[in-house]
């Protein structure tokens, strides 16, 4: 099975129709021969007349074939272009970055910008690299998060990560994380969701801080619908819902009960998000507000920091083949190119004769 290395090849396929377009443009004049009578005749350009013969048609039929097979031997070959590189953290301390990338050796390699999840996506894109090629990553250690697995490189990565050290107790301190929350409630309502989130904000010890919004957005973490007889515009979007009246959403007629600290919750999976509702909302005194927020929190954990990798060199592992292990060079392609050009020009030389 052939796979592509370089699929955006196939996007040239529409160039099949230029030798059609090339053989009707062909002519062949018709002999002409002058007679004795043709002087008392006016002059006339010669005529030309479209012929279309057998091997014409061959012809054709090979010139597709071979720009066919050039276009599939584009698409699955493996052209390895780039040599010693550094991919380098836009945030990493310039000085300390120098520093490294010539203590590395690297001062005269070409240079990068470090994209997102780097192991990965070198993983994925290593095929462009040629096999003497070496590679250094210059980056903040929060940057580069330590894979589970060692990975394996066909060629030597050299991880130099930078430790950024606070300058004092207060900026080494972790800000908190804002969640954002679209309230729609009547006035009347609204007070009390407010003072909610606002308590929400100063419990645990100021870990999450939240925030209230009209519209949702890219940032929004919950929706809070208190509207009744009123359905949510259909391009809202967000991961959770809070919902007081069940009837304007049908996921709800089969939702999952759940009861946590003494809350019972009912849940709904759909495309806008997942749907709760409960009838502790909104909470009607101090307690319920409690234990709401103590299920919230296991509810709506958040994930786990990511372990920074540390400085490190991963040699080359020839028998680690690329992601892309199933394309190769397509020889037998080359062969059936160079097959079908011999052809044509058989062909074509059969025709001019």
């Amino acid at each position: 099975m052939m796979l592509s290395s370089y699929p955006l090849w196939w996007l040239a396929l529409p160039a099949l129709l230029l030798p059609v377009w090339w053989h009707r443009q062909k002519r062949q004049r018709l002999k002409a021969e002058m007679l004795a009578t043709a002087r008392f005749l006016p002059s006339a350009p010669p005529e030309q007349l479209r012929v279309w013969q057998w091997r014409d048609k061959l012809l054709l039929l090979v010139r597709c074939l071979m720009l066919a097979a050039l276009i599939a031997w584009l698409a699955a070959t493996i052209f390895p272009w780039r040599g010693d590189t550094v991919l380098v953290d836009a945030g990493v301390d310039k000085a300390w970055a120098e520093k490294e990338i010539a203590a590395a050796g690297f001062s005269a390699a070409a240079r990068a910008e470090l994209p997102p999840n780097a192991l990965q996506w070198l993983r994925a894109n290593e095929r462009d690299w040629r096999a003497d090629a070496k590679l250094l990553i210059v980056a903040r250690a929060s940057q580069i998060a330590m894979p589970a697995r060692l990975p394996q490189y066909n060629h030597q990565l050299t991880l130099r990560t930078h430790h950024a050290i606070a300058s004092s107790p207060t900026a080494s301190a972790a800000a908190p994380a804002e969640r954002q929350v679209v309230l729609a409630a009547p006035d009347a309502r609204s007070a009390a969701w407010r003072a909610l989130f606002a308590a929400f904000s100063s419990a645990g010890e100021g870990v999450a801080r939240y925030a209230t919004a009209v519209e949702p957005d890219a940032k929004t973490a919950l929706i809070v619908w208190d509207t009744p007889d009123t359905a949510p515009p259909a391009n809202w979007r967000a991961p959770h819902w809070w919902i007081t009246t069940p009837a304007a959403f049908p996921e709800l007629a089969n939702a999952t009960p759940l009861t946590i600290n003494g809350i019972t919750l009912k849940y709904a999976h759909s495309p806008r998000g997942r749907l709760w509702t409960s009838d502790a909302f909104p909470p009607r005194d101090a307690s319920t507000a409690r234990s709401l927020y103590e299920a919230w929190q296991l509810l709506d954990a958040a994930p786990a920091p990511a372990y920074p990798a540390p400085s490190q060199t991963f040699t080359a592992a020839r028998s680690a083949l690329p992601a892309i292990v199933k394309a190769q060079p397509a020889s037998w392609l080359a062969l059936a190119l160079l097959t079908l050009f011999m052809i044509e020009r058989i062909l074509a030389h059969a025709r001019r004769n």
